[in-house]
């Protein structure tokens, strides 16, 4: 255990617990922590898990809430005593996709043509968490097409998500109409211009492009800001909710390497932090920096500074992905701050960043936990190293970081 608990690498950070999830599930990607437990969705192990981390220094897990076959559920969102979790087709089971050039490149099964057979669950799960320890399943929102790839909630009537329907080349904005969360409906739909293969658009970028696709949106008031992947940003007006319209687009791919995958803004400052992720490993995939944006025109958003890298050590000499992944976002049940950012940095751990120098983000702290013995991730040729995947911050400065092999870090910010 003691090994588990010794960071390769820390600075205003130490680790304080840490759990495996549960019979070997040591695989997370996104996590809520709600009243006490956390909620994490799997990549690779087929379904979501609950773990008490009441006591965070000793995080128990309690269950494991299976997905369909061949279904994805590994992203999810939480507020209040429901708990939304996507559903979608298992793209790393797919054999042209377990090399992740292809996944990340748009190659497979990233088409318009329906199947002759669906053999996955595609939609959102809607689930009552009033008892958080045992999340009760009460709606489901069906979809025609691959399914959902991650959502975003915080209360009330409308929900919004990435999803890849029928007819379309990749993943597109929808709206979700959560008035009855027993029976939660698709409203409305968004897409750049040249995705809607059905409809006989025809795309405007080259083929070998890549993903000109959502990742998600992150939505303040009526503002959609959507991450777009290698078509990086789009800023999209929500406030018909069943016809959103585009406010500006903009790219910065190539020269940079896109995989844009957080759009964040801090509303009080008016700037908007966007992440682009690394998704390839040794940085073969170019630069993906975390950006700041001045953010006071919507119609206009300007970069203005860039997040320093890690330095204590080469991280591409380790191996795999090194580059962000993740941001959290400021969930209203946890910590809230529109000057320090916590980011995880895949190879390279988790990161703190002080921002209140718009111009001069500085880092403040960094965990960069053990390597795994052995990798849960099934996929051919992958190397045994750390992969931070995301991270929830509560209000006492605790942070529970995921990662695609290692399992549930919680990680004590000492600023």
């Amino acid at each position: 255990m003691a090994d588990l608990m010794t960071p390769t690498y820390a600075h205003n950070m130490r680790i304080i617990g840490h759990s495996d999830q549960g019979g070997g599930r040591a695989d997370g990607v996104q996590i809520m922590v709600h009243q006490g437990f956390a909620y994490i969705g799997h990549i690779f192990s087929k379904g979501f898990s609950v773990v008490d981390v009441r006591d965070p220094t000793k995080p128990k897990p309690v269950q494991h809430v299976a997905a369909p076959p061949n279904t994805w559920t590994l992203h999810l969102q939480q507020h209040d005593d429901l708990l939304l979790v996507v559903h979608a087709k298992d793209m790393f089971a797919q054999a042209e996709l377990a090399d992740e050039k292809n996944y990340y490149k748009g190659k497979g099964s990233f088409h318009a043509e329906a199947p002759t057979t669906r053999d996955w669950s595609a939609g959102l799960a809607v689930y009552d968490v009033s008892k958080p320890e045992a999340p009760r399943q009460i709606g489901f929102m069906p979809i025609e097409g691959g399914g959902l790839h991650r959502c975003w909630y915080t209360g009330g009537r409308w929900a919004y998500a990435s999803a890849l329907l029928d007819g379309f080349s990749d993943y597109i904005l929808i709206t979700i109409d959560m008035q009855d969360p027993t029976k939660p409906r698709m409203a409305g739909k968004f897409w750049l211009p040249g995705m809607n293969l059905a409809a006989g658009e025809t795309p405007d970028w080259p083929s070998e492009y890549g993903r000109y696709g959502l990742h998600h949106p992150i939505v303040h008031g009526d503002i959609a800001y959507c991450s777009w992947r290698d078509a990086c940003l789009a800023v999209v007006d929500v406030s018909d909710r069943a016809v959103p319209r585009l406010i500006t687009h903009r790219t910065w791919a190539p020269p940079f390497g896109g995989g844009t995958h957080n759009a964040l803004p801090l509303p009080k400052r008016q700037l908007l932090i966007v992440v682009d992720e690394a998704v390839l490993d040794n940085k073969e995939d170019g630069e993906k920096p975390i950006w700041v944006f001045d953010n006071r025109i919507k119609s206009n958003p300007i970069s203005i500074a860039t997040f320093p890298e890690p330095a204590d050590r080469d991280y591409v000499a380790v191996g795999g992905h090194f580059g962000p992944h993740n941001i959290y976002e400021n969930r209203a049940n946890g910590f809230v701050s529109e000057e320090l950012i916590f980011a995880t940095y895949q190879n390279a751990g988790l990161r703190a960043y002080d921002i209140r120098d718009k111009f001069r983000p500085v880092e403040v702290g960094a965990c960069v936990p053990p390597a795994p013995k052995k990798l849960v991730d099934p996929r051919p040729n992958r190397p045994v190293v750390l992969h931070s995947a995301d991270v929830f911050v509560d209000r006492n400065g605790i942070c529970y970081c995921t990662d695609f092999s290692a399992g549930l870090y919680i990680v004590e910010y000492k600023g």
